[in-house]
């Protein structure tokens, strides 16, 4: 019969491994992304228009590029933590 501590120990043994690759993967660098208004709508999980409200607030700061709207990656996330202090202020 296998000593089930052995097992055990491999599969550790295999998650170390793993949780050490994942850690020496080099961030994705994201200081020069931008996001279009859509874009950005997605991934805070609300609508165009309330990105375009927090930009005519200047909540947000963004670029025109003619009509179109694009937001930097800093500039989104860093104001959104901001809003996110203000919105439960009442």
């Amino acid at each position: 019969m296998d000593n089930p501590f052995e097992t055990l120990h491999s599969d550790i043994t295999e998650l170390k491994l793993m949780v050490a690759k994942l850690l020496s993967q080099p961030e994705e660098d994201n200081s020069e992304k931008m996001y279009s208004l859509k874009q950005a709508s997605d991934l805070l999980g609300v609508d165009r228009q309330t990105v375009r409200n927090h930009i005519d607030r200047g909540n947000i700061k963004a670029n025109r590029l003619g009509r179109r709207i694009f937001i930097e990656h800093k500039e989104l996330y860093d104001s959104m933590n901001e809003i996110k202090s203000i919105k439960y202020k009442r």
